[in-house]
């Protein structure tokens, strides 16, 4: 099958509230055209540079997510183009998002990741930093015009222990509900991949992002 064929099987799967984001870091430019001229417009990059010359050479209409971690200093090259960055867990790199937002006069719309695997090796806020980090912003939102926080992204253990995998979902789906509750802004619930994407969904992620089921095994 090629690369078409695979993302409509994907698609026809999916609920409609579920937001594809097709994984296209290390893929070629052709590669991603071929998914864009079947009809989808969101790509997610985890190396800033990679992603910008994506930018710079493929249509303008293109949707491009930052699904990495994110070095504070290389916000600059993605402020002016990026639809949404899912990786911020700390206040340094809020404070810079919000600073390059005001520079090119953007509101950037950002995910809280949360490390919901206790793994020391991931990346991602505890349950108490998460809401240390919303109450700061709160109380101080005349600050940050520039950052739009509009939800959580959490990545499971990668582990076949699918009841594992479902906890841990299910503890971002429960804090996800708490802060939408008191929090408008709240509308995305960033998880699942590839391999856990079906257990992801039934624990209510909205938004999820697959790269090899789409393009085949990474160049």
């Amino acid at each position: 099958m090629n690369i078409s064929d695979n993302l409509t099987n994907i698609l026809v799967g999916l609920p409609k509230n579920i937001t594809l984001i097709a994984v296209s870091k290390t893929q070629s430019e052709n590669d991603i055209l071929n998914v864009y001229n079947a009809g989808h417009k969101i790509f997610g990059e985890n190396k800033i540079q990679e992603m910008t010359k994506k930018w710079e050479n493929l249509p303008k209409d293109i949707q491009w997510h930052m699904i990495g971690h994110v070095q504070t200093n290389k916000v600059k090259y993605m402020a002016k183009y990026v639809y949404l960055i899912h990786g911020v867990d700390n206040m340094k790199l809020i404070n810079v998002i919000n600073k390059q937002g005001g520079i090119h006069g953007r509101i950037i719309k950002c995910l809280l990741q949360v490390n919901i695997s206790n793994e020391s090796n991931k990346y991602g806020l505890n349950k108490s930093k998460l809401f240390e980090i919303l109450e700061h912003l709160k109380n101080n939102d005349s600050i940050y015009k520039n950052i739009k926080i509009i939800g959580l992204m959490g990545m499971a253990s990668f582990t076949n222990d699918d009841k594992l995998i479902k906890a841990q979902f299910k503890f971002l789906q429960d804090l996800f509900l708490k802060i939408k509750k008191i929090n408008s802004n709240f509308t995305t619930l960033s998880m699942g991949m590839s391999n856990d994407y079906l257990i992801a969904i039934n624990n209510g992620s909205n938004m999820i992002r697959i790269g090899t089921k789409i393009f085949g095994k990474r160049n």
